[in-house]
């Protein structure tokens, strides 16, 4: 089942309230998302991005995901 942008930021905003958020793409596979979160701070890129994929509760779990791709870029507020 295809997913849309605006189901996956509601999920990210589920997991992280405050943060700045965008997601593009509409194909309904291949997306692109900019999370921006002050709980980033003092983790890896891998930490905050593992938290990121732990928020879209298995949408990309194997082949047989809603999500198929995510190019994710991840940080905390300068």
């Amino acid at each position: 089942m295809p997913i849309s942008a605006p189901e996956i930021e509601t999920l990210l905003r589920e997991a992280f309230p405050d943060a700045q958020i965008n997601v593009q793409g509409d194909d309904g596979a291949h997306f692109a998302a900019e999370v921006i979160d002050a709980s980033f701070k003092g983790k890896n890129r891998v930490q905050q991005q593992r938290a990121v994929y732990a928020a879209l509760k298995g949408k990309m779990d194997g082949s047989n995901g809603d999500l198929h791709a995510l190019a994710l870029t991840t940080k905390a507020p300068d």
